[in-house]
């Protein structure tokens, strides 16, 4: 006997049965995708759980922090396609150490003269090196960055392109929270998990961040003492001398020579660089001292400088010859 409960199908247009079908299929594989990914990220959860405990980070402050984790698209974003540097260091220097940025620099510097003065005995670093990095990390203190760390950080380990990298940046962040250092819902930093008013990264914070007020926390959020105090350790623990300056601005005519001075890093003592043709930015002759230093350009640049063993030092806060550049020049300016 026909089934007459099926006599309808006959009458319904094929495109009708087809998006009956599409629509069937999509509400059973489309769901189970999202939990495979969800999935996922639960279990790698549990592993990261696993191993945060057995470093000795507590449950409560892993579970604060990444409870609810998602990954954040826009880090993964800013990680994938960062900008390529393409401007000249004359130009760098030119957005960097503004007329705006030193005028400020100078002010902060007397403000906090009595500080600065004891850090800088202490550590033996000037006080107007701390002040540059200061301003040009941070603009001293006004812009700390707007991603939650934990996050950030555990989203680059997810990710995976530098995930061991970044796995090992989470566990010390957690471990800054833990200590009481700081709240897991107050850290917040840059997208690739750079903290604080000096943006250390958290195992640079445990390596070189300082309680100057020993209060019992190492504040270089909001506490300006431990700020001044951790930029000082940094450069006093990569090798900094305070009985010589950054380098200096240099005259040398000889750019053809360029290529083969700068490679490999090649130093010279001063009396070689004048034997050269160099000379001070006013045409008189280099410093008398006989210190080691380096030269220091870059591709279509008009400006020439010497480095000396603090410039190094600068660079192992950050290994970009623009930046260290730029902290000299603002020293420079407000010394």
């Amino acid at each position: 006997m026909r089934n007459k409960s099926l006599t309808w199908v006959k009458f319904i247009p094929i495109y009708i049965i087809f998006s009956i079908i599409l629509v069937s299929f999509l509400s059973i594989h489309v769901p189970n995708a999202y939990a495979s990914e969800q999935e996922k990220i639960n279990l790698w959860l549990i592993e990261l759980k696993h191993d945060a405990l057995a470093k000795g980070i507590s449950e409560n402050t892993f579970d604060e922090a990444l409870a609810d984790f998602v990954p954040n698209e826009r880090v993964i974003e800013l990680d994938r396609n960062q900008p390529e540097f393409t401007i000249t260091l004359d130009d760098y220097l030119k957005r960097r150490v503004t007329a705006v940025k030193i005028a400020k620099a100078k002010e902060l510097l007397v403000k906090h003269k009595k500080i600065l003065a004891q850090i800088s005995q202490h550590y033996n670093v000037q006080p107007r090196f701390i002040v540059a990095i200061w301003g040009l990390e941070t603009n001293f203190g006004q812009y700390l960055g707007k991603f939650h760390t934990p996050n950030a950080l555990a989203t680059l380990a997810y990710d995976g392109r530098r995930g061991k990298f970044f796995r090992k940046e989470l566990f010390n962040a957690l471990q800054i929270a833990d200590e009481g250092h700081i709240s897991v819902d107050d850290m917040y930093g840059a997208w690739a998990g750079a903290i604080g008013q000096v943006q250390f990264l958290p195992s640079s914070f445990v390596n070189y961040a300082q309680d100057w007020d020993r209060d019992g926390k190492k504040d270089i959020w909001t506490n300006e003492q431990d700020v001044f105090a951790s930029i000082a350790f940094y450069l006093k623990s990569v090798g900094w001398r305070d009985d010589i300056t950054w380098g200096r601005q240099v005259i040398f005519p000889n750019k053809a020579e360029f290529s083969e001075l700068t490679k490999d890093k090649k130093r010279l003592t001063m009396r070689e660089w004048e034997k050269l043709g160099m000379k001070k930015l006013d045409g008189g002759k280099l410093p008398k001292r006989n210190l080691l230093a380096r030269l220091i350009t870059s591709p279509s640049s008009d400006l020439v400088f010497l480095g000396y063993s603090n410039f190094d030092s600068i660079l192992r806060w950050n290994r970009s010859i623009y930046f260290a550049t730029s902290v000299g020049r603002l020293s420079d300016a407000i010394k």
